[in-house]
Formats: C-alpha cells, sequence, structure tokens
C-alpha cells in the first residue's frame, strides 16, 4: 500500500510538471499602434464621450456688435493717423528727416540708422515697445 501511494505521488508530481500551454498573441486594439483600423471610430467616439473638456470661448464672438463697430473705428483711425505721419514724414521720399511724434498714448520715434529707417512705437500706457525698420 505505501508503494502504491508513493507511485502514484510520483506520478502525479511529474504530470504536473508537463504542462499544458498555448502560445500567447497580443493584437493591440489602438490602430496607430498595429491594431484593426477599423477600431479608429470606436476608440475616437469613446474618447470624445469621455472628454469632459470644452474648448474656451473666443472673445471677439462675446463682444456686443456696438463694441465690435468701436474697434473698427479705432483701428481706421490709428491706421490713418500712421499713414498721414508716414506721409508727413516722408513726403517725396525724403528719409533723411527725423522726429519724435505723439499721439494719445502713443510716442513715434523715426530716425535713420545703418540698417534702414527705424520707427520706434512706444505705448506709454502700456510701456508696449515695437521697432519697424525699413531697409534702404
Amino acid at each position: 500500500m505505501k508503494i502504491f501511494k508513493l507511485l502514484l505521488s510520483i506520478v502525479l508530481l511529474f504530470m504536473g510538471t508537463v504542462g499544458f500551454a498555448q502560445q500567447f498573441s497580443y493584437k493591440p486594439l489602438n490602430p496607430a499602434f498595429g491594431g484593426d483600423t477599423f477600431n479608429y471610430n470606436w476608440l475616437l467616439s469613446s474618447a470624445t464621450s469621455q472628454n469632459k473638456l470644452t474648448a474656451p470661448a473666443n472673445e471677439r464672438d462675446q463682444r456686443s456688435e456696438l463694441q465690435q463697430f468701436g474697434d473698427n473705428l479705432n483701428r481706421q483711425l490709428l491706421s490713418q493717423i500712421s499713414r498721414q505721419l508716414l506721409q508727413q514724414q516722408l513726403g517725396g521720399l525724403n528719409f533723411n528727416e527725423e522726429g519724435t511724434f505723439t499721439y494719445g498714448s502713443l510716442n513715434v520715434e523715426i530716425f535713420q540708422s545703418d540698417e534702414g529707417l527705424v520707427i520706434n512705437i512706444l505705448d506709454t500706457s502700456t510701456g508696449e515697445e515695437t521697432q519697424v525698420i525699413v531697409p534702404n
């Protein structure tokens, strides 16, 4: 009886070591990583439905027509002033005249340098400065 139990335990021990296995195979879902291209729409719709973020609203779209009209009028006036300033400064294409001009909070300085005609524009209310160089 003892021998039978010993043989049975040895047989069971060896049978336990003989494993039945299969080869693992991995196929990704995402088409960007080699998955099936038909999964693209499903992944996109799933990601879109889980997205809780919204794009910030554009300030330009939220402005009233009156504010848009005021901004447009402001741009046109500044454009006309700058056109008149350049015409006054460069009248007859004379690049030798230099000067400093003030229009509201804008301080415009025009001078000649080695690079060409330099126009410095300073907004005295915010401290922002822009430089425009017209090459010779």
